[in-house]
C-alpha cells in the first residue's frame, strides 16, 4: 500500500511538471518575441535607420560627388529666399552695406526618399552639410566673408526636398547717389547666384514675392541704424559674367536717410553763421574787432566743410547739394571779409590823406598866425591900453578951452568909439561861428585824430599862449569895456 502511494505520487509529479515547464517556456518564448518587437519598432523608429536605408555617409559619392539628379540633361532648381533682419551700418565714404539676413535654399535630391509610414511617420532628419551635395550660391555684391562659420547642419525631406538656413552678416558695396544728401533714398542691392554652374545645370529662383517679403521684414527688423526700410523687391535675370550664362536673383533693399540729425547739427549752425556773419555788419570799422570776428566764423565754416568732407564719397559722380550749399555760404562770408578788408583800407587810407593835408593847412595856418596874429593881437592890446586913456586924457586937459572945442573932440572921440565897437562886434561874431565850425568838424572826425593833431599843433604859437576861448573871452571883455566907454561917454 506504502509502495502504491509513493508510485501515485511519483506519477501525479512527473505530470505537474510536465504540465508547468510548456507554460514556463512559453512564457519565456513569448516574453523573447515581445522584447525582439520592442527592439525592432526603436530600431525602425531611429533616425539612423533612415540614414542606413538610404546609405548616407561621408564616402558616398552618389551624394557628395555632383547634382543629385538621374538625368544628367536635367537642371537643379534651387528656391531662394532672403529676409532682411537687421541694417546695421551704411558707410557713405566707402559706399558699403552691413547687413544681417537669413538666407533659405531648397532643392531636391532625387537619390533621397522614403515612405514615412515605414519608419514610423517620420517626415524629415537633420544631418551635417558634408553628407550631401549643396549649391554653391555667393553673393556677387560681397567684399567681406562673415566671420561665423556657416550652419554646420541641414534638413532632408522624405519626398527628397532638402533645405539649408544659415543667417549672416553681409559686407557688400552699394553705389550710392549723394546729390540730395542728407534727403536721399538709397537701394542696395544683394545678387545671388551660383559660382560654377551655368543656368542649364541650376535654376535659381526666389520662393517669395515683393511683398511677401517686405511685411516679414518690417515684422522682424531690430535695427534700421539712421536709415527708414522702404520695401525689399526680387528680380531675376540671365547674367554673362565669364563666358556662360547664369541665373541670378537680385534683392533690392530701399530705404531712406533720416535726416533730421544732420538738419540740427550741421545745416541749421552753417547757417546761423551766415547770420552772425551778416550781423557783423553792424560792427564799427574803426577798429579791428570787425575783421577778428569775420574770420572766426569763417574758420568755423570751414571746420564745417571739413567734417562733411569725411561723410561724403570721393568718388560721387554730381556734387551734393548740401557740398554746394557750404561752398554758397562760404563764398558768401568770403566775400563779406573782404569787403571789411577794403573798407577798412580805405579809411586808413582817407585818413593818412586828411592826416597829411590837415598838417598841411595847419602849418600855413600857423605861420600866418604867427605873423599876423601878433600883429592883430599887439593892435588890440594897444587898442585896448590906448586909446580909452587917451580919449579920456585929452578929455581931461582940455576942459578949459572953450565950449566949441570941447563938443568937437566930443563927437570925434564918440564917432571913432563906435566904430570900434561896430568893429569888434563884427571880429565877436566871426570868432563865435568859428568855434561853432570847429566843434562841428571835431565831432564828426573818428576818434583820435583831434588827439594828434593836439600833439602836433603846439598851443604856443597862438598869441603868446593865448587859446582860441580866451580870444574870444578877451575880446568879449574889451567889447564890453568899449561899450561902456561909449555909452558914458
Amino acid at each position: 500500500m506504502i509502495t502504491d502511494f509513493f508510485f501515485l505520487l511519483i506519477i501525479m509529479g512527473g505530470h505537474v511538471s510536465s504540465v508547468e515547464l510548456p507554460d514556463a517556456d512559453q512564457q519565456i518564448t513569448n516574453g523573447t518575441i515581445i522584447g525582439d518587437n520592442e527592439a525592432e519598432v526603436e530600431k525602425v523608429c531611429n533616425f539612423q535607420d533612415i540614414a542606413q536605408h538610404l546609405n548616407l555617409n561621408k564616402d558616398n559619392f552618389k551624394y557628395t560627388m555632383s547634382r543629385p539628379i538621374l538625368n544628367n540633361s536635367h537642371h537643379t532648381e534651387v528656391w531662394l529666399e532672403v529676409k532682411l533682419y537687421a541694417i546695421l551700418d551704411m558707410r557713405e565714404i566707402d559706399q558699403t552695406l552691413i547687413t544681417y539676413i537669413w538666407v533659405y535654399l531648397k532643392w531636391r535630391n532625387e537619390y533621397i526618399e522614403w515612405k514615412p509610414d515605414e519608419f514610423c511617420g517620420i517626415k524629415y532628419i537633420t544631418i551635417p552639410t558634408s553628407y550631401l551635395w549643396m549649391p554653391d550660391i555667393a553673393i556677387e555684391e560681397m567684399t567681406e566673408k562673415d566671420k561665423a562659420s556657416p550652419s554646420p547642419y541641414l534638413s532632408i525631406f522624405s519626398d527628397g526636398m532638402v533645405e539649408f538656413r544659415n543667417d549672416q552678416v553681409v559686407l557688400s558695396t552699394c553705389k550710392m547717389h549723394v546729390y540730395k544728401f542728407p534727403f536721399d533714398i538709397q537701394s542696395c542691392n544683394l545678387s545671388f547666384k551660383s559660382i560654377m554652374h551655368e543656368d542649364k545645370e541650376i535654376y535659381l529662383q526666389s520662393s517669395r514675392n515683393d511683398t511677401m517679403l517686405t511685411e516679414w521684414s518690417r515684422k522682424v527688423m531690430h535695427t534700421q541704424y539712421e536709415w527708414l526700410f522702404i520695401n525689399i523687391s526680387v528680380t531675376s535675370e540671365i547674367v554673362n559674367h565669364f563666358g556662360f550664362d547664369q541665373n541670378a536673383v537680385t534683392y533690392t533693399i530701399t530705404m531712406k536717410r533720416r535726416s533730421v540729425l544732420y538738419l540740427a547739427n550741421f545745416i541749421l549752425p552753417v547757417l546761423f553763421f551766415l547770420l552772425l556773419d551778416l550781423s557783423s555788419f553792424l560792427i564799427s570799422d574803426t577798429g579791428g574787432e570787425k575783421l577778428g570776428f569775420k574770420v572766426t566764423v569763417l574758420l568755423a565754416v570751414t571746420v564745417m566743410q571739413l567734417l562733411l568732407n569725411e561723410i561724403l564719397p570721393s568718388s560721387s559722380d554730381s556734387i551734393p547739394l548740401i557740398a554746394v550749399y557750404c561752398i554758397g555760404v562760404f563764398a558768401l562770408m568770403l566775400l563779406s571779409l573782404l569787403e571789411t578788408i577794403l573798407v577798412k583800407h580805405l579809411i586808413e587810407k582817407d585818413s593818412a590823406i586828411e592826416d597829411e593835408t590837415d598838417g598841411d593847412r595847419s602849418l600855413g595856418e600857423n605861420s600866418g598866425s604867427n605873423q599876423g596874429g601878433h600883429n592883430f593881437c599887439s593892435c588890440f592890446r594897444e587898442i585896448k591900453r590906448c586909446s580909452p586913456r587917451a580919449s579920456v586924457d585929452e578929455v581931461s586937459s582940455h576942459e578949459t578951452p572953450s565950449v566949441s572945442l570941447s563938443s568937437l573932440t566930443q563927437k570925434e572921440s564918440s564917432s571913432k568909439l563906435t566904430e570900434v565897437s561896430v568893429a569888434l562886434e563884427k571880429v565877436s561874431d566871426e570868432l563865435r561861428e568859428t568855434g561853432k565850425t570847429i566843434t562841428l568838424l571835431s565831432s564828426n572826425r573818428k576818434p583820435g585824430y583831434w588827439t594828434r593833431m593836439v600833439e602836433f599843433i603846439s598851443p604856443k604859437d597862438v598869441c603868446d599862449s593865448w587859446d582860441l576861448g580866451d580870444d574870444v573871452n578877451i575880446l568879449s571883455e574889451d567889447e564890453t569895456d568899449y561899450r561902456s566907454l561909449a555909452t558914458s561917454v
